[in-house]
């Protein structure tokens, strides 16, 4: 049995939906006291009235913003045990068509949104004596890579540089920090992609299913856990064996 986080307080940015609504739900459900924090209000306070959580408005990409929602957050319950660094944007566009304003862009919120979240928690989670991060990143840039996405692989795959670095600083302040790599993941907005889109994705992974949020939810439920205290810098790939094959003849020859 693992030690229950019941009553801890767990910060979750972009919380409101998708893969951090996930995480937010299995914390919630866990007995966790759970702030989730975006940009969209009216979204927001309805995710928050759904879980039976606390809601913040505000963008990681800016300092002040990530200041006030863990200010607000132990104002609501007197500290911070876990942030659930999580906010983060995947836009499309090819190298030749990419922008210098799209590369600004994500790089604001999926990396120094990041860095500015965990700066601004460091102090409450230093004073819980089992101050907990976990990092959303992904397989894509990573592991694999997929046209139209260099940007958000490049994202992902400098949240784990500052993951191993941060991970020896924040050793010192009794925090661990670990991250989370999903695959293709069952979120809102899928079924607008159509039919064949979703077989298309599922073919190409061993299980023959997406993951579900709360996938990812247990996987940071786990990293926040007592038992998990002596793991920290390191990543968990929850992804249905997605990076195993060669091939799709590998998954052919099954």
């Amino acid at each position: 049995m693992f030690t229950p986080v019941t009553g801890r307080t767990v910060l979750v940015t972009g919380g409101t939906k998708g893969i951090g609504k996930g995480i937010a739900g299995v914390f919630a459900r866990a007995g966790a006291n759970v702030v989730v924090v975006g940009r969209d209000r009216e979204r927001g306070e309805g995710t928050a009235e759904e879980l039976g959580a606390a809601y913040v408005s505000a963008d990681v990409g800016r300092a002040e913003d990530c200041e006030r929602m863990a200010a607000e957050a132990v104002e609501r319950f007197g500290g911070i045990d876990v942030l659930c660094a999580n906010a983060g944007v995947f836009p499309d566009a090819k190298l030749e068509d990419m922008t210098e304003a799209d590369i600004d862009a994500i790089f604001a919120t999926n990396v120094k949104g990041t860095m500015l979240s965990v700066k601004a928690c460091l102090a409450e989670l230093e004073r819980s004596g089992h101050g907990r991060v976990i990092l959303t990143s992904s397989i894509t840039g990573p592991i694999t890579g997929y046209p139209g996405w260099s940007h958000y692989g490049a994202t992902k795959a400098a949240q784990l540089g500052f993951l191993r670095t941060a991970a020896i600083e924040l050793a010192a302040k009794g925090i661990t920090i670990n991250a989370v790599m999903p695959g293709n993941i069952e979120t809102e907005g899928l079924d607008e992609l159509g039919p064949e889109y979703r077989q298309k994705m599922e073919s190409s992974i061993p299980q023959r299913k997406l993951g579900k949020v709360e996938d990812i939810g247990y996987a940071a439920l786990f990293f926040a856990s007592d038992e998990a205290a002596y793991i920290t810098g390191q990543t968990i790939v929850v992804d249905g064996g997605q990076v195993l094959p060669e091939s799709m003849m590998a998954l052919e020859a099954v």
